[in-house]
């Protein structure tokens, strides 16, 4: 589980009271928008994919998190890019 945590948030928790905020962190978003953790894993991984043919990014400081409000839901991402991929087409 822990794992997937440092994954799915790309931060690295070091004392207990790290890795139970990041676990309470998992609980808020699964319950307020209803996906599973695997589902957000796969989100970011797609993204990562994507994103990747046209800029190099930071994958470990990648965020990725669903918020919710009265009527919506939005997706917010924070990902460093490092620099930009010029003059590459991706591949098809």
């Amino acid at each position: 589980m822990f794992d997937l945590i440092q994954k799915m948030f790309g931060k690295e928790a070091t004392g207990s009271k790290d890795i139970a905020k990041e676990r309470l962190r998992l609980v808020l978003v699964h319950d307020r928008v209803n996906v599973s953790p695997q589902f957000m894993e796969i989100l970011k991984e797609d993204m990562i994919k994507v994103i990747s043919n046209y800029m190099e990014i930071n994958e470990k400081e990648m965020e990725v998190n669903l918020t919710t409000t009265n009527s919506s839901v939005a997706l917010i991402a924070n990902i460093p890019v490092n620099r930009m991929k010029r003059g590459t087409l991706p591949a098809e």
